[in-house]
């Protein structure tokens, strides 16, 4: 089973100059690439940009539902490899409360499995269809304080992919992990990213006035 390398793509402003930073995860079967393309419709002129590359195109190989042991050793290679991007931007002098992440499907569960598994003040996290991973979820499995960190995440229902009950328990978890979330439901939009998605990312995380 793979495991991944830290390899990531970088635009967007200068870290020295960024009002903050934007890590992006693509979702199964893309590229950093792919999802860095999506920059364009963001608000995101001062932003430093990072996207990681999963190796094979897949940050784990079976369903973020899968029990646990499935997605091993690629989950936890994938979940090192985003804290060490994330220590290299705030080694940049970037601190974590001035970055924003980002994440599609595969990308976003990603995304907010580590922000719960990292707790701490983010400037803002966006999750494209996603959900916490693992076959069932426990609470006590996380613990720690996100202080208000802005949390976007919106769905389809129903999604092929990601059951709308997961999306449910997510909320709750993160809520109890003190973030403030926003969830938006799109009945019947198909596993992707509509316009409406891209609005609201940018009205309610990009926008936001907790980084100057």
């Amino acid at each position: 089973m793979y495991t991944h390398k830290k390899q990531y793509i970088t635009t967007g402003a200068a870290s020295a100059d960024a009002r903050a930073a934007l890590i992006m995860l693509h979702g199964r079967g893309a590229a950093a690439g792919d999802i860095v393309r999506l920059s364009s419709a963001l608000n995101v002129d001062s932003l430093a940009i990072y996207a990681p590359q999963a190796t094979n195109r897949s940050w784990y190989p079976y369903s973020f539902m899968a029990g646990d042991e499935q997605n091993q050793p690629a989950l936890a290679s994938a979940l090192e490899v985003l804290n060490e991007l994330v220590s290299d931007v705030n080694k940049e002098g970037i601190s974590s409360d001035r970055i924003y992440f980002l994440g599609f499907s595969q990308g976003a569960c990603l995304t907010l499995e580590y922000i719960a598994r990292h707790p701490s003040r983010y400037a803002g996290v966006i999750a494209f269809t996603g959900g916490l991973i693992g076959k069932t979820l426990s609470p006590g499995k996380y613990a720690g304080d996100l202080m208000k960190t802005p949390v976007l995440i919106t769905t389809g229902v129903p999604d092929e992919h990601v059951p709308f009950s997961r999306v449910q328990e997510t909320v709750k978890i993160l809520e109890n992990m003190n973030a403030d979330i926003t969830l938006k439901v799109f009945e019947g939009r198909r596993h992707t990213i509509i316009n409406d998605e891209i609005t609201l990312a940018n009205d309610v995380i990009l926008s936001n006035d907790g980084v100057k």
